[in-house]
């Protein structure tokens, strides 16, 4: 895909695809909810609201190593905690977790595992990807999406034929394996220590923390960056229903854990298509038009799960089973597709040089509203009464949050324009923000279960 493999690629490209690896305790850990720790679809959004927090204070992880290397190294030492973390986090859940408290204190450490890894990654994407040129753009992001992807199609079966064999804190223990596998890569990074870069008189890879706040304040000022940010807070802070259709599929349709793997793995599959038609037809379309046509079309297609939960689809003599598989998987493709162009967007929105801050801070705040969606998915299904035996209510859940979807349109005009997309810089010294980059000596990275 017109990138150069080297080691450090290699590395790049082995931590998304742990973190697609870890989709293998994705299952495990809503039976765990449900099933062991008896916890309602209420308390299981609310929860996965908390679990989200690492990735809301990204900019931390991005600022903690931009500006506080250790033994003079930005990258490899804080891959080589969150590896370790990770570990942590999963063994705990495999061994002492009993309780919902300790269950979201775990879940959560594994959470901030991912998004340290992440901040430190992106990083890396993000210096790459900064010189791209439009026919390129976005081709180093849907590789290492694609990585993520491939990942979660090995696991995505596994997952629910394990739990059918296995209990849930055997999955978890298997899965407390695979962050250290990040952690060994951390070695394959290229990277010198920050005192020899400070020789570099064509680079400065530690600025004072002063000057990084001054420089992000000073970003984040811009309209050209803030006022794209705001629209993809309200397009993803949107309510779900996803913790209710877990308990509905499960307690209602009673789908077992092998089939709930297969639809894992479908959507996985779905998610290498939607990667490839946006690298093969879509990257140099206008953002505008990606977000409102892929707006539109998921809106629409969500509102086929009515058919399922009131069991019309039965009456049209299509198998539950069947039509949850169809409908996963279109929706899957549609996802992932805006989500790639939510990757180029925040990676084309960031000057240059505070590598891991400022780009962490446009996703961050892509997984606040994610906290936000759970919160008021959470809040809307108790007003609705469902719990998990009632679902009486869930058509009119599913109802509230696919219209909901709908509502960032009115301010598609906050993206920018598609002329405004096209100035690419082969250089890295204009982007959409040519007044920004002459004053700013900066750049930087971004941020899925947690998907």
């Amino acid at each position: 895909m017109g990138n150069e493999p080297n080691a450090e690629l290699i590395a790049i490209l082995t931590v998304y695809f742990v973190q697609g690896i870890l989709g293998l305790s994705r299952l495990a850990v809503s039976f765990f909810l449900k099933d062991e720790l008896l916890l309602s679809p209420v308390e299981v959004s609310a929860l996965l609201g908390i679990v989200f927090l690492p990735w809301m204070i990204k900019p931390v992880f991005g600022f903690i190593s931009d500006g506080l290397p250790i033994f003079g190294y930005r990258r490899r030492p804080y891959l080589i905690l969150s590896g370790i973390l990770g570990t942590a986090s999963w063994a705990s859940l495999a061994t002492i977790v009993h309780t919902s408290w300790a269950a979201t204190l775990a879940i959560a450490l594994g959470s901030l595992s991912v998004a340290m890894s992440d901040v430190i990654v992106d990083s890396l994407v993000v210096e790459r990807a900064r010189g791209e040129s439009q026919a390129k753009a976005g081709s180093l992001q849907s590789l290492c999406w694609g990585a993520s992807a491939i990942g979660g199609l090995i696991t995505a079966y596994f997952s629910g034929l394990l739990l059918q064999y296995f209990t849930t804190r055997t999955v978890f223990g298997i899965t407390a394996l695979f962050p250290l596998i990040v952690s060994g890569v951390a070695w394959l990074i290229a990277e010198s220590p920050v005192s020899k870069d400070a020789e570099d008189s064509n680079h400065t890879n530690s600025l004072p923390i002063k000057h990084q706040l001054g420089q992000l304040r000073q970003a984040i000022s811009q309209k050209t960056i803030w006022l794209p940010t705001a629209f993809i807070f309200i397009w993803q802070a949107t309510p779900n229903a996803d913790s209710a259709f877990f308990y509905f599929a499960t307690n209602e349709l009673h789908f077992e854990p092998e089939f709930l793997g297969r639809v894992h793995l479908v959507t996985s599959f779905a998610s290498l298509a939607g990667v490839w038609i946006f690298q093969r037809f879509l990257k140099s379309i206008p953002f505008r038009v990606i977000f409102a046509w892929s707006t539109v079309l998921s809106s629409i297609l969500g509102m086929t799960m009515l058919l399922l939960v009131t069991h019309t689809n039965r009456l049209l003599g299509i198998d539950d089973h069947w039509f949850s598989l169809g409908d996963s998987l279109i929706l899957s493709v549609m996802g992932k597709i805006a989500f790639m162009q939510v990757m180029v967007l925040a990676a084309r929105l960031c000057p240059s040089g505070v590598e891991a801050t400022l780009f962490a801070l446009l996703m961050s705040v892509f997984n606040s509203a994610g906290t936000v969606s759970h919160a008021l998915g959470a809040l809307i299904t108790y007003w609705l009464g469902i719990t998990a035996t009632n679902f009486e209510s869930l058509w009119l859940l599913v109802l509230i949050t696919n219209l909901s979807t709908l509502l960032p349109l009115p301010f598609i005009n906050w993206l920018p324009a598609a002329e405004e997309q096209t100035e690419t810089s082969i250089d890295g010294e204009e982007g959409f923000l040519p007044d920004l980059m002459s004053e700013l000596v900066l750049r930087e990275p971004e941020s899925k279960i947690v998907e």
